[in-house]
């Protein structure tokens, strides 16, 4: 079972100098992937319990389009591990115009991460 989103980074979004997005912003959209995984699987949000792997693998900015992956990799009674992958796939151009954008020719994998998430068994409605 896999899920996505695609979203815009905002200038809101970006935390350092030359419109830099925090790393954190990607893993928010994980936590959001995953509770839409859960949703699908067991009819409740769940809980993110921890990752244990991450990996920021090139730099996100303000204007760069997002799309966040996710799929659950294999379930216990009540853990599901999961494994993301975020991609840049949209990037501005303002060496051209305010307005100029790029759809890249290859998406470029900025994030991946690994984690678990706990549904309680009383929780579980699938």
């Amino acid at each position: 079972m896999k899920a996505m989103i695609r979203l815009r980074m905002s200038t809101q979004d970006a935390h350092y100098g030359g419109n830099l997005v925090d790393g954190a912003r990607l893993l928010a959209l994980f936590g959001d992937v995953a509770t839409e995984l859960l949703i699908m699987q067991d009819g409740d949000e769940g809980l993110f319990r921890a990752y244990d792997q991450v990996e920021f693998l090139a730099p996100v900015y303000a204007g760069d389009y997002i799309e966040a992956e996710g799929e659950i990799v294999s379930m216990g009674n009540t853990s599901r591990k999961m494994k993301f992958e975020a991609r840049k796939v949209i990037t501005p151009r303002p060496d051209i115009s305010d307005s100029a954008c790029d759809v890249l020719p290859e998406p470029i994998i900025v994030c991946q991460a690994s984690g678990t998430c706990v549904v309680p068994k009383d929780k579980q409605r699938r």
